[in-house]
């Protein structure tokens, strides 16, 4: 309450105070409840990643004691590989965001369609991302630049590569899925994948991974996943050879220790980029050209994407249609057939 003794400054003082403190409580309380989204490939896993990483009967939550309430992590999948991009700003809201990671899964199998993928869902999701983020600035800069600031945490001050990289907004792992298939390629492929992922997750300051049907590896894929949706320790597990699977933490690497991309000096000196980013991706196409899959092509409408195919309802939603064609064809008779007579 108010003192008599208080002036207009001092109670506009106290509620600033006031409100600060209450959204610190808020967002301390939602700690327990996070949110996860995985998106990437079609067909590259997600669904299966996110079984691994959960129990089914857990419903996505972990008892830590008994004493305290449970933590809840919600998983999301965006369904449709890159055909579905529009969907991505629905989990992604004003409310979560504090406590909101993304998980890229980029198939290794499919190495010609790692660089489309990547190109095409994280900068749809970093925009959806920035702009909620300059909303919440308008009202609360101190909330908004403390999101921004979180993602800094991985790389101490001393990092020699903190003016260089482009955080993502949010906390993000990459994960390669397939490695079972990946592990059977030539020497060389992987090893200009490897760099290539390594370069990307290191720019965006992404934790990096590589997984497959392997116990030891969905036993490591569970620390990285469970450190987004529960908060745990992160993992302290590093692997940047390219004859083993790829295990590096968002701030252990470096772009010293990656080397340049995998091209000769003339060839570097013939490429013609903005940025660094623009110069890996035209390295890596020269050696995996991007082809046209259905995975690839934008389905514009999501009633014809054979991943919702339905039976019934496709039955009826072509009989709609006919009637619909049959409805255009009168319509169009009963309109020349108005002008003629307009016209005698």
């Amino acid at each position: 309450m108010p003192r008599s003794s208080d002036n207009l400054w001092d109670l506009a003082v106290a509620e600033v105070q006031r409100k600060e403190n209450s959204e610190d409580d808020t967002e301390a309380s939602a700690d327990s409840e996070r949110s996860v989204f995985f998106i990437g490939n079609k067909n590259g896993g997600k669904t299966t990643i996110i079984l691994r990483c959960i129990d089914r009967q857990s419903f996505g939550a972990v008892e830590v004691d008994a004493a305290f309430p449970k933590d809840i992590a919600h998983f999301w999948e965006l369904g449709g590989g890159i055909s579905l991009t529009d969907l991505i700003n629905i989990p992604i809201t004003i409310e979560n965001i504090r406590t909101f990671s993304i998980v890229l899964v980029l198939d290794l199998s499919k190495p010609s369609e790692l660089w489309h993928t990547i190109e095409k869902l994280l900068p749809v999701t970093k925009h959806h991302i920035d702009k909620i983020i300059g909303d919440i600035g308008k009202s609360n800069s101190k909330a908004a630049n403390q999101i921004v600031q979180n993602v800094w945490r991985s790389f101490p001050n001393n990092h020699p590569d903190r003016q260089l990289i482009d955080p993502f907004p949010l906390p993000l792992l990459i994960i390669g899925s397939k490695y079972d298939i990946f592990q059977d390629f030539e020497s060389e492929k992987r090893k200009i994948i490897c760099k290539t992922l390594r370069f990307v997750s290191h720019f965006y300051g992404a934790s990096l991974l590589f997984t497959s049907k392997s116990e030891t590896h969905k036993g490591v894929m569970r620390l990285f996943v469970n450190h987004l949706a529960f908060g745990q320790d992160k993992s302290k597990l590093v692997s940047v050879d390219h004859n083993k699977p790829l295990v590096i933490p968002a701030g252990s690497d470096s772009f010293s220790q990656i080397g340049s991309p995998p091209a000769s000096e003339s060839e570097l000196r013939q490429v013609h980029v903005r940025t660094p980013i623009e110069l890996w991706k035209k390295i890596y196409e020269r050696y995996f050209p991007p082809k046209k899959t259905d995975d690839i092509k934008d389905v514009k409408d999501p009633a014809k994407d054979p991943q919702y195919a339905e039976r019934d309802v496709d039955t009826m939603r072509a009989q709609k249609d006919q009637e619909l064609e049959q409805y255009k064809r009168n319509a169009d008779k009963s309109w020349k057939s108005m002008s003629l007579g307009s016209h005698t």
